[in-house]
């Protein structure tokens, strides 16, 4: 009998909803999956899109997870201090098989401390918040460090997902899971990172979220100093 494993995705106001429905695909492909959406209230919440999203489970009522999964967004930035958020992911870390995130959600689990003297990726854009916390900065799609499996930037929620069942079942259950979806990606650019993308995009990119990454990096530096 194929045993039934729990998957928890936390969803949040302004979270870029790609970063959380690629990996919540792919978890609740797996026979027997239990996944739930998480927040403070069961109320929905509005992405960085017009799409909302409806938790499911409330921080107070849901079960122990298999597999905590952190997603990323503009609004992983008042994660980076919200106590509430922060105790829940320590509490549930505690006892999860996996512990994960895509994008900018690994700030929030390294805000919660639960990153420190590892390596994990997130968003090219985000790279120099995760030094703040005492972590080491990854340039893989996806980053194993013992129980911690960290992907990149938004569209690495897929890549994410099929690491995570990899490593949690068997890679013929993931292999099988990626043909169903027919992940089999063939983007009409090479301009994915910015080591491949035209200067000038990139350029063009950089000058867009100067403000945002300011921001970002001084909440950062803000939480990590009352952690200390």
């Amino acid at each position: 009998m194929s045993q039934s494993f729990k998957f928890g995705l936390l969803v949040f106001p302004q979270i870029t909803q790609l970063d959380m429905t690629g990996p919540l695909q792919v978890f609740s492909s797996l026979p027997g999956a239990e996944v739930h959406l998480v927040w403070k209230t069961t109320e929905p919440v509005q992405s960085d899109t017009v799409l909302t999203i409806t938790p499911t489970t409330r921080f107070a009522d849901c079960p122990q997870f298999d597999v905590l999964c952190v997603p990323g967004g503009y609004g992983t930035d008042a994660l980076m201090g919200d106590e509430e958020v922060l105790g829940f992911l320590r509490a549930q870390a505690a006892g999860a098989r996996f512990v994960t995130s895509v994008c900018t959600g690994s700030l929030v689990l390294a805000a919660a401390g639960l990153l420190e003297g590892r390596s994990a990726a997130t968003h090219w854009s985000a790279t120099e918040v995760l030094p703040v916390f005492g972590v080491s900065v990854s340039r893989e799609r996806v980053c194993i460090d013992g129980n911690r499996i960290t992907g990149g930037g938004i569209t690495a929620g897929i890549d994410l997902g099929l690491t995570v069942i990899c490593e949690l079942v068997d890679r013929r259950t993931a292999e099988a899971i990626q043909l169903r979806m027919e992940y089999n990606p063939a983007p009409p650019f090479n301009a994915g990172s910015p080591e491949t993308a035209p200067p000038e995009v990139v350029e063009l990119l950089q000058e867009r979220m100067k403000p945002a990454k300011a921001r970002r990096l001084a909440l950062a530096e803000a939480a990590a100093a009352r952690m200390r």
